[in-house]
């Protein structure tokens, strides 16, 4: 059995050089200092680690924690949504090459998922069909808002329909935390805001019949799905209770929280459970967050610690489900 990793992210070398030679264009900058690297993370400086662009480095770590196959995506900070579109679709084309490059370097080790210039819905179908054609990528990385407009908007419709129709899968991962107040301190903009971001897209989908249209889309969540697996309950008696959420569909929130899949990153052996018991292990893949600060030090001692995981469970989290979204199995 493999473990397959599909929220494990990378910054390119292609996109790390083009931010040394001109920051203005990307609007973010490199520094260096006590000879480190760091690049900027929402305002905050972060250590640019081997592992975000040496595929080498990579994949040594994965050895040392039993990962075996990991799928790569660009980290947050370098979504550039709010760059112009011709920096953005230039941005994006640089993060997938690099990805693709990383790839070709160790093929059997790693995947590679698409990033999308989302500020210019035409180019990022362009750049979509391109990679989809060259690199063969299945995955599509995309954040749960685009500056701070839901993806649920129908601008973003014909993208989400393009990814449908190529077979591939949307990787949903918060960049920005769009609620404000009491959020500035204690990290609280990654804690909270981050799950919350989730909850907002996937209720945004739900209610406003995205899904509806989009029947054979798949969306994997990250950080467990962020609230909806605890607070779907809430959804489904409110869709029941209240004219508002029908205004523009007539699915059940149950039935179509049924069609998400979930990393099990939940931080908590038990809410890894509860996952599994809402969702289905078929429904579940292995999340490591890698190598931002918020990825476990173990992440299958943590798969492990899961309360009550059956063997067959472990294989659907572990590799079948993983597969059957990459379309492996």
């Amino acid at each position: 059995m493999s473990n397959i990793d599909l929220h494990n992210h990378v910054i390119p070398r292609t996109v790390v050089d083009a931010i040394a030679r001109n920051p203005e264009r990307f609007g973010t900058r490199l520094e260096e200092r006590g000879g480190k690297r760091y690049f900027d993370s929402h305002g905050v400086l972060c250590e640019l680690l081997p592992e975000f662009c040496d595929a080498d480095a990579k994949v040594a770590w994965m050895d040392r924690v039993g990962i075996d196959i990991s799928v790569i995506s660009v980290g947050p900070p370098i979504y550039f949504y709010g760059l112009k579109p011709d920096a953005g679709l230039e941005a994006a084309r640089l993060a997938n090459d690099g990805i693709a490059q990383m790839v070709a370097r160790h093929p059997k080790r790693l995947r590679g998922m698409a990033h999308l210039p989302m500020q210019d819905p035409d180019a990022a179908i362009t750049e979509l069909e391109r990679v989809v054609k060259e690199y063969e990528f299945k995955g599509v990385e995309l954040a749960t808002s685009i500056e701070g407009t839901p993806l649920a908007d129908m601008r973003f419709r014909k993208v989400l329909k393009t990814i449908e129709q190529l077979g591939c899968f949307v990787f949903a991962h918060p960049y920005q935390c769009l609620a404000q107040g009491w959020m500035d301190q204690y990290y609280l903009r990654n804690f909270i805001g981050f799950p919350l971001d989730t909850t907002l897209m996937v209720a945004h989908l739900m209610f406003s019949g995205a899904l509806d249209d989009l029947k054979q889309l798949k969306i994997l969540l990250a950080h467990g799905g962020g609230f909806i697996p605890y607070q779907i309950g809430r959804f489904q008696h409110g869709f029941k209770a209240r004219p508002e959420p029908k205004e523009e569909t007539s699915s059940l929130p149950l039935d179509l929280f049924k069609r998400f899949y979930f990393d099990s990153l939940t931080h908590h052996p038990q809410s890894a459970r509860h996952l599994i018991e809402m969702a289905g292990a078929d429904h579940v893949v292995i999340g490591t967050d890698h190598p931002f600060d918020m990825a476990p030090a173990d992440p299958m001692a943590g798969i492990d610690a899961i309360p009550g995981l059956t063997a067959t469970e472990r294989e659907w989290v572990c590799e079948l489900t993983a597969k059957g979204l990459l379309g492996e199995d």
